[in-house]
């Protein structure tokens, strides 16, 4: 039986995608399930205030996806690279490094986060009834940031040595607790959003206890040698994650503008909607997330075994699969978008205020499968400024400008209408992007063939 170098350097890509993408996809859905969970438990059985309470607090939860995101791609960047090339020495000190940045980082985020709620909530616009209960719900989620810090950037490093299938079940152990604990906890706690929180937190302990378990006992090749930074790798680590760590920090700005100038134009029931509509962008664009995951492993093993032909073809493969995926999540939005606003929102004069929104947030929403393969190739590549500039191009420096000046033209509309405005004009700057690496990477393929031919 191949090894896992062995099948991503040798293994078609069609093949890999199928291999790496399905449980990377499934694993990475079931991340989403937490937030999207506590929203349709909250609006469900506890009330619009409390769903709104949930969605405005849930920006913030991704500060913690920041950390994670830093320190997971980053390093699993680092390790596809070295495992390409067969660096064990690189290969020891990965989880060491990685677990005490993240016992460093959590620690801060949630010290700060715990003080500062009230502060920071009230940035989003959150006012009255659904301010005091996002800050309830908040404060429970930031006393658990180091367990879901340490877990999902831990499953980064699984599925970068090719573990995917693992990783989901990893994954999907947490979101199975978080789910069946989710009403239990509500009920316990006498009908209050707390009960979401605390099952939020406790099924985030369950699974980062059952990745450390594996990664000391379990894992062949990745394992705890010594716990401790290593400065070594922190410059490479910080360069690529950083580029990841932008799409979540940026993204907790650009929602938290989004509500804020909703307020203001649309009070209460806007930001109802805003964070239906968020629920569901969060849990579609997931899974193309869970995609690029698979496509990080397969880039960066073959071009650090200077396999360039296939880089490309892989690229190719992978974005045709994305854009794929996100048609599945694109139709029944066009088509369903009553029915799935109803799963978070009750009263359906509010439903029905937004359905039009709805569909037009969502309306160009497949060119992003192309856009996060891009991302997740220019990190595999070690390409961490590219990765930055197109990560900042969508997530503040076009949208947070349109959301503040279109609603000045269109009303409420122009809240909604940011979003595709935006993908439409980062799609030309990606295809551009793209087209020049590929030319790049063939001059690199054509160099290497006439050192390999002088050699001989």
């Amino acid at each position: 039986m191949k090894d896992t170098r062995s099948e991503l350097l040798e293994k078609s890509p069609l093949q890999l995608m199928i291999k790496l993408c399905v449980p990377a996809v499934i694993g990475m859905l079931v991340i989403g399930l937490y937030s999207f969970v506590d929203a349709i438990y909250a609006g469900q059985m506890l009330g619009p205030n409390a769903m709104g309470a949930v969605s405005v607090a849930y920006p913030f939860t991704l500060i913690n996806s920041g950390i994670s995101t830093l320190i997971g791609m980053g390093s699993a960047s680092v390790l596809s690279r070295a495992i390409g090339k067969k660096d064990k020495n690189t290969i020891d000190k990965i989880m060491g490094n990685l677990l005490i940045l993240i016992i460093i980082l959590s620690a801060i985020v949630t010290v700060c986060g715990i003080i500062f709620t009230r502060e920071l909530l009230i940035i989003s616009g959150a006012k009255g009834e659904i301010l005091n209960l996002a800050i309830r719900y908040m404060r429970i989620i930031f006393m658990g940031s180091v367990f879901v810090n340490f877990a999902q950037s831990a499953n980064m490093i699984m599925r970068a040595e090719g573990s995917m299938k693992k990783a989901m079940s990893f994954m999907a152990a947490g979101a199975i607790i978080n789910i069946i604990l989710a009403p239990i906890m509500i009920i316990a706690f006498g009908y209050k959003v707390e009960g979401a929180a605390f099952a939020t937190v406790l099924s985030q302990i369950i699974q980062a206890v059952i990745t450390m378990i594996y990664f000391i006992r379990n894992s062949k090749n990745i394992r705890f040698h010594s716990v401790k930074i290593e400065f070594s790798l922190l410059p490479e680590i910080f360069s690529i994650g950083f580029s990841a760590m932008l799409m979540q920090v940026m993204m907790f700005i650009q929602q938290t503008v989004i509500y804020k100038v909703a307020s203001s134009y649309g009070g209460d029931s806007q930001i109802i909607l805003i964070g239906a509509a968020l629920r569901m962008q969060a849990l579609s664009f997931i899974p193309l997330w869970g995609m690029s995951q698979g496509l990080q492993p397969v880039i960066g093993t073959n071009y650090g075994a200077k396999l360039y032909d296939r880089v490309k073809k892989s690229a190719n493969t992978f974005i045709v699969g994305a854009t794929i995926l996100s048609l599945c999540f694109w139709i029944p939005f066009q088509v369903f978008p009553s029915q799935l606003l109803s799963l978070f929102i009750k009263d359906a004069s509010i439903v029905s205020e937004g359905i039009d929104y709805f569909r037009l947030m969502y309306s160009i929403f497949p060119v992003l499968g192309f856009w996060i393969m891009s991302v997740t190739l220019f990190q595999s590549l070690g390409k961490g400024k590219n990765a930055s500039i197109l990560v900042i191009a969508r997530q503040i420096a076009l949208i947070v400008p349109l959301i503040i000046l279109l609603p000045r033209f269109m009303g409420t509309k122009g809240v909604w209408a940011a979003v595709p405005v935006t993908d439409g004009i980062v799609f030309v700057i990606t295809l551009i992007m793209i087209l020049k690496q590929y030319k790049k990477i063939g001059k690199i393929s054509v160099d290497n063939e006439k050192i390999v031919k002088n050699v001989v």
